[in-house]
């Protein structure tokens, strides 16, 4: 459907009579713009992880991010539910993750000692060597994809 933009008549509003009239102030203005960036650039640097981790080595964004955390806590595994958390999936999405992980012999279950509902995963030497191939790859992403600013803050 055509608009006719020839029955506007009158002047583009002001960002103060727009402000009026939404309620948003430039404050909100910022704060909805910053959003957007942020998509943006999460968006971007996603899509790059997914395709070079996958070309390179073989993994997703989920796979990496998995492996990652439990990198961190090489001897004592992530209980399952903790590791869900951290990597932002429910935890029926991280159990088919870590069956796909575990088929490939890159991380294993064990029982919770003092829980028997509990699960902890852990790397294998072969999840291990295969996240230690792949962080140049991640960091080299990220280090492209990211804005400058937001590196910044936390160096």
């Amino acid at each position: 459907m055509a608009t006719n933009t020839a029955a506007r008549t009158g002047p583009e509003p002001s960002a103060e009579s727009t402000a009026a009239v939404t309620g948003l102030t430039d404050r909100d203005e910022a704060v909805k713009a910053a959003w957007r960036a942020l998509i943006s650039a999460k968006v971007a640097s996603w899509n790059a992880l997914e395709r070079e981790l996958g070309e390179r080595h073989g993994l997703g964004v989920s796979d990496f991010e998995v492996l990652d955390h439990l990198s961190c806590k090489p001897d004592q595994g992530y209980r399952s539910q903790s590791l869900a958390e951290a990597v932002h999936l429910s935890q029926s999405a991280l159990s088919r993750l870590t069956d796909r992980l575990e088929r490939h012999g890159l991380v294993e279950r064990s029982s919770c000692i003092d829980d028997r509902r509990g699960i902890y995963v852990n790397l294998t030497a072969a999840g291990e060597e295969k996240h230690r191939q792949a962080l140049r790859t991640y960091c080299d992403v990220l280090a492209r994809t990211l804005p400058p600013e937001l590196i910044t803050r936390f160096e």
